[in-house]
């Protein structure tokens, strides 16, 4: 056996609810309002438009945002991508992943799903008082709903609600999915990577079964629970004005809202933001068995070590110790020319390249 060892230190238009056309007026970028529908379905405007609202609006008065999305995957602030996503899907069905702000699990959104998000004064959050707000909106609609010890919303013992919350000096936020007509076969294809032997210092989603509100009234609809949620948070909150749609055109000129869409979409965003993980794989060739440890923080291969059993020949254990050195600060899973040059000087080599390669793109 050999062991070879580096290390290192580092938009579209959903269709218009209701509520919209009877109880709405349109939002221009404001955040003194305190019920917003945003009529854009596009995540990352969903998503820096929720940040602007938790930043800007005065700390002590209530606020509820609603909004879908197109199909994403969205993972927690502190989160690992690569252990939460199936990347690979991710790329072949063109859904991408996106880190939001808040802590908590990875979750799926589509036009089957609405968000909800309410945000109160610290010293007031309670974050089952909010799920027991979108409890009674459920409630409201017919379906025998409950929270879990999570403050999630199931129903039975499955979910059709996940939730996180994001707390800073004076304010405070619970966010959360309500499932009403999502595709579940592309949310558990998507949300699963197959990753058992990474381990990562981030926050760890809890798997959970999942169903659809419509599984337990046929005709319950978007709609349904947008208006159901408004009246139950006027309620709770003594809120008497009306809703306020928004569009993203409106929030063109806002430098916050343009400058956080381009930050979402960007490699340091989406990677660079990664706590440390280890991930172990194994693979045989025709000629051996290698083993791999990879070790990444933010994003960045701080260690490679690799484990050589068989018949291994000089030459290819030589490049293969050239190669796990020409591996550290590299970004995991993005490898330059140079190394793929290098390897090409072996074909087994090149093999356990491609294999690795293989391994950190998934």
């Amino acid at each position: 056996m050999l062991r070879l060892l580096t290390r290192a230190g580092h938009a579209s238009t959903a269709r218009t609810p209701r509520l919209h056309r009877s109880l709405t007026s349109r939002a221009g970028p404001t955040p003194e309002h305190s019920i917003y529908i945003s009529n854009c379905t596009d995540p990352y405007f969903n998503l820096t438009f929720e940040d602007w609202l938790f930043r800007h609006k005065a700390p002590e008065k209530p606020l509820l945002l609603l909004y879908r999305d197109e199909p994403c995957v969205v993972v927690g602030r502190n989160q690992n991508p690569w252990k939460e996503v199936n990347i690979r899907a991710s790329r072949r069905t063109g859904i991408p992943f996106i880190r939001r702000h808040s802590g908590g699990g990875t979750v799926y959104h589509d036009l089957g799903n609405t968000n909800f998000s309410i945000h109160l004064p610290r010293g007031s959050f309670d974050r089952h008082a909010t799920a027991q707000v979108v409890l009674r909106a459920v409630r409201s609609l017919g379906i025998d709903a409950n929270v879990n010890d999570r403050n999630d919303i199931c129903v039975g013992k499955d979910k059709v609600s996940g939730s996180a919350y994001k707390i800073v000096k004076d304010r405070a936020y619970h966010h959360g999915t309500m499932l009403i007509s999502t595709r579940l076969d592309t949310l558990g294809e998507l949300l699963r990577s197959g990753k058992d032997t990474m381990e990562t210092r981030g926050v760890a989603s809890v798997r959970s079964p999942v169903c659809n509100l419509r599984q337990h009234h046929y005709s319950v609809s978007h709609e349904d629970f947008v208006e159901a949620v408004v009246d139950a948070f006027r309620h709770e909150y003594g809120v008497h004005e009306q809703a306020h749609s928004v569009h993203s055109e409106d929030m063109r000129e806002v430098e916050y809202v343009h400058r956080g869409m381009s930050e979402l979409k960007t490699w340091d965003w989406t990677f660079g933001q990664t706590p440390e993980f280890t991930y172990d794989v194994e693979r045989t060739f025709p000629w051996g068995s290698v083993t791999a440890k990879l070790r990444s923080k933010h994003g960045i291969l701080l260690q490679c070590e690799l484990g050589l059993a068989g018949d291994v020949d000089e030459e290819t254990k030589s490049i293969l110790a050239l190669l796990v050195v020409k591996l550290e600060r590299q970004k995991y899973g993005v490898l330059d020319e140079g190394i793929a040059l290098l390897a090409q000087e072996n074909e087994r080599a090149a093999e356990v390249l491609e294999w690795l390669r293989a391994e950190m793109d998934s």
